[in-house]
């Protein structure tokens, strides 16, 4: 079960004096899986960029030539030490991302291997500083987002799935899991229906998705609004992106602590894992492409939104 490794992975990253030594020794008896640890010194702190790759057995790094998938566990930081004592509700996304690797781990050693391979990237930090936002408070983040998606947004990733806590609006009323549609190079596309029935197949209820904004797509530190960073991905990539919420019918902080929910982490786990089998294995498609093509012959690039922008000139 996915709520057996949420919880090991929960109760690792729950502790001031998390590593990623700790999070690599999870997965020592895993032979096929390789774990790399890079700390990274930012203005605000430091963080550690966690990289897993559980292989294929026709994944291109054996040779073969079936689809590579990437799980993004996005977040500010898994605590917000001294101010606030234990996990925060914003590590949901690192422990969801860790937790899909060492179920896709358990998975090989008993019998059941992915085609293709699937590369799992977060980061964590047990001191991170808070930021002040609306409506509740986000946690922030040792490194910037450049930072960030430089170290977790690879280009092998040829779709991307992007777990963060987004608990902290009034836009998702749901306590539970939810996706958001496709973004594609600027371009936020229809909800994928085959994620909508992999959603409908792992909750056991009707699929829930959420709202994407121009702005939500758009790079961190353009004086915009966006709901979370669970689309930064998104800019820094050419790959299909698709957002996984983790969601609270309230309005919870990032930086609360106590808010997290182990069931509700499983099913992020669960379809993430789930989505990884369908699309490396090429049933499962983040986008159509003819309509895609078709988009852009009509409306050319939108680019831009994956860049900081600049104004606009004034007629004179």
């Amino acid at each position: 079960m996915a709520l057996q490794q949420t919880i090991t992975v929960y109760n690792t990253l729950d502790s001031a004096y998390v590593t990623g030594g700790k999070v690599g020794q999870l997965f020592e008896a895993y032979p096929d899986v390789t774990v790399q640890v890079q700390k990274v010194q930012g203005e605000k702190g430091s963080t550690e960029f966690i990289k897993i790759v559980v292989k294929g057995s026709e994944g291109k790094l054996k040779g073969g030539s079936a689809p590579t998938f990437g799980i993004v566990g996005r977040l500010g930081g898994i605590g917000a030490r001294p101010s606030r004592i234990g996990i925060v509700s914003d590590a949901d996304g690192a422990v969801a991302a860790v937790a899909a690797a060492l179920k896709l781990a358990d998975m090989q050693t008993k019998g059941d291997v992915l085609k293709g391979d699937v590369i799992i990237t977060t980061h964590i930090c047990p001191d991170a500083p808070t930021l002040p936002h609306e409506p509740v408070d986000f946690m922030d983040s040792p490194v910037d987002i450049l930072q960030m998606n430089e170290h977790e947004v690879l280009p092998e990733m040829e779709a991307v799935l992007s777990i963060d806590t987004t608990k902290g609006n009034r836009v998702i009323n749901h306590k539970g899991i939810a996706i958001s549609p496709t973004v594609k190079e600027g371009y936020i596309l229809r909800v994928s229906e085959d994620l909508l029935r992999i959603l409908e197949m792992t909750t056991g209820q009707l699929p829930v998705t959420f709202p994407v904004t121009t702005q939500d797509i758009t790079p961190y530190g353009n004086d915009l609004y966006h709901i979370n960073s669970i689309l930064q991905p998104a800019v820094a990539t050419d790959a299909p992106v698709v957002g996984l919420a983790i969601t609270a019918q309230s309005m919870v902080p990032g930086c609360g602590t106590g808010a997290s929910h182990e069931v509700d982490i499983a099913s992020a786990v669960r379809f993430a894992v789930e989505t990884a089998k369908e699309v490396t294995q090429g049933s499962c498609e983040f986008y159509n492409k003819a309509e895609f093509a078709r988009i852009t012959q009509l409306y050319g690039t939108m680019k831009v939104l994956q860049t900081s922008g600049k104004p606009a000139v004034s007629p004179l």
